[in-house]
């Protein structure tokens, strides 16, 4: 039987998706180019969208099945194709962040715990900037979503090494709270004080950090 190695030193840190490294909110995107490609009210859109999608981030249903829900709810003319290009294409990226992911030292073990979806998950993946993440945790794949305890246990898990070495990044308040119940040490975000989040993490890690 092979001993297990030494779990990593130093800090480390966790990031999530949406509203961190995309700009605004990815729902309230797709669900105004959704109505606006289909000349649809867009809170007829956003009733449905919100009563639903919490099947699709824990895996409950997969995007099709979210569709044809919503599209008949909502009276969305769209083929599922159309939808799933439209929905894909709602993702606007946060260059800033992109650009601190990639000057993060190795010696940084880096992770990721989204809220997220089926289709947009694997979508993700194949985003070569995300080479650089060590684990991705998405709450569709493991049936639980932030803030519950149960996703950042998983993500404790995943990143194989302590909470406490570990600071979680986020846009909402109450995931940073949950974040810290769980032992991590939380790092509410906003895209407008990058610069000074970029050296709040430089200090939690205890090295230089520059993306410029």
């Amino acid at each position: 039987m092979t001993e297990a190695g030494p779990l990593p030193s130093g800090r480390h840190v966790a990031f999530d998706w949406g509203g961190v490294f995309t700009v605004g909110t990815f729902d309230g995107r797709s669900t105004r180019n959704l109505a606006g490609r289909a000349g649809v009210p867009v809170e007829r859109v956003q009733d449905g969208y919100f009563r639903h999608v919490g099947k699709l981030e824990v895996g409950a249903w997969t995007l099709p099945q979210f569709w044809d829900v919503l599209a008949g709810e909502s009276g969305l003319k769209l083929p599922y194709a159309e939808f799933e290009a439209l929905y894909l294409g709602s993702i606007v990226d946060h260059a800033p962040m992109y650009a601190t992911l990639a000057a993060l030292p190795r010696r940084v073990r880096v992770g990721l715990l989204s809220n997220n979806y089926p289709v947009v998950s694997d979508h993700l993946r194949r985003d070569t900037r995300f080479a650089r993440f060590d684990t991705l945790v998405f709450s569709n794949e493991i049936g639980h979503k932030k803030p519950a305890p149960e996703a950042f246990a998983a993500l404790e898990r995943a990143m194989g090494v302590p909470a406490a070495q570990v600071a979680f990044v986020d846009d909402v308040q109450e995931n940073i709270d949950a974040a810290n119940a769980c032992g991590f040490h939380g790092l509410l975000y906003h895209h407008e004080r990058h610069a000074a989040f970029e050296a709040q993490l430089a200090d939690w890690l205890g090295l230089p950090l520059s993306s410029h």
